[in-house]
């Protein structure tokens, strides 16, 4: 489990994110829904503390918080990151990027040679897991779109994560091509058990995928509950009066309560 207890980031003086509580729990898919600079991102990396929060704490597995440096090191070594613009290095092949999934668990040194036989055929497995195994050895900026989200699908799964998070991952996708990566990555991370946290802006892919949905506006969170609880009107309302200070009121009056915790699979 993840918990998250009145976590709070602030950049100068613009609070990116108000006092936040929340757990996320091993096997859950939650989509995080907002407009844009609603607090998705920074809530998003704040999990693995990419995003130092200004106060509360983040403690994972029951353990101390992760600004222990044991800790975290041990955290982000199991936690796949997939971005929005794919963050591969174009000039390498697919199979290259894909390695760079295993260096968290080499030092240093040893990084700086070949990786063993036996990982580069592990990373040979996550390509195949994403349809990309004859691109092993093509250059990723060759790739189509939706093959690079893919290899950056394979490289997260490389790492062999127990959770994966992603910041939009399909908006820079088409719409078929959006349906296809998520339908592969929930997939996966349902056959593995691996948990995933994702930020969309597209409501109709959170409905079909997500486990739960988290709501945010204006850095408060607004929404926390199944699919099915979140009507049109509050879908709608959680992307309108973008420039208001304080987050609608039709929003902030849905689901607020904390999700039920005993729905989910055991403790991450």
């Amino acid at each position: 489990m993840i918990h998250l207890h009145k976590v709070s980031v602030q950049f100068g003086n613009l609070v990116a994110l108000h006092p936040t509580t929340l757990d996320f729990c091993q096997g859950q898919f939650t989509v995080l829904l907002g407009a844009s600079g609603a607090g998705k991102s920074t809530l998003l990396r704040c999990l693995n503390l990419m995003h130092t929060p200004h106060a509360g704490e983040v403690r994972v597995d029951g353990h101390g918080p992760l600004q222990d440096r044991k800790t975290l090191q041990m955290h982000r070594r199991q936690t796949g990151m997939i971005f929005q613009q794919h963050q591969l290095i174009g000039r390498l092949p697919a199979l290259q990027n894909v390695l760079m999934g295993r260096l968290g668990y080499h030092s240093t040194l040893r990084s700086l040679f070949p990786l063993p036989r036996a990982e580069q055929e592990f990373a040979l497995q996550c390509l195949e897991r994403v349809g990309l195994l004859d691109k092993a050895l093509t250059r990723v900026d060759q790739l189509s779109g939706g093959q690079q989200q893919r290899v950056g699908i394979a490289r997260a799964l490389a790492q062999r994560p127990r959770l994966i998070l992603a910041d939009e991952p399909v908006a820079s996708l088409d719409p078929v091509s959006a349906d296809k990566v998520l339908s592969l990555l929930h997939r996966i991370c349902k056959e593995d058990g691996i948990s995933a946290v994702i930020s969309l802006h597209q409501v109709e892919l959170a409905r079909k995928y997500a486990d739960r949905i988290v709501g945010l506006a204006h850095g408060r969170l607004v929404f926390d509950a199944t699919p099915d609880a979140l009507t049109p009107a509050q879908a709608a309302a959680l992307y309108e009066h973008k420039a208001a200070g304080t987050p609608p009121a039709d929003v902030a009056a849905t689901v607020r309560s904390p999700f039920p915790i005993a729905t989910a699979k055991e403790a991450l």
